[in-house]
């Protein structure tokens, strides 16, 4: 089970349950969400069992969107034990977000 899709029903145990955690804000008709979406995919694959990554529509999820006060996509939300520990708004290089997830393992 690599990309998760979360949404507001399961979004909070998801996230708790793993000790560390990824979460790419996007929507359909975002450009930039266009471009990220293929590195946050092989993420999931490369992390798949050490860190749960996911991805929340927006336009469909729009509570979970409001709760984290998403303004801008793409949006990362980091979390570790449940807890938001680093956000990163754009397209990102794989590297970068490489680095936060390997920092936190």
């Amino acid at each position: 089970m690599a990309l998760q899709h979360l949404t507001a029903e399961g979004f909070d145990e998801a996230i708790s349950a793993a000790p560390l955690a990824m979460v790419d804000f996007w929507a359909t008709w975002c450009g930039p969400c266009k471009i990220l979406s293929p590195v946050v995919e092989k993420l999931a694959e490369e992390y798949d069992g050490k860190a749960l990554v996911g991805k929340v529509d927006t336009d469909s999820e729009m509570s979970l969107a409001q709760r984290f006060g998403i303004s801008a996509i793409p949006t990362l939300i980091f979390f570790k034990n449940g807890a938001e520990l680093k956000r990163s708004v754009g397209v990102v290089s794989e590297d970068a977000l490489k680095a936060i997830l390997e920092e936190n393992l």
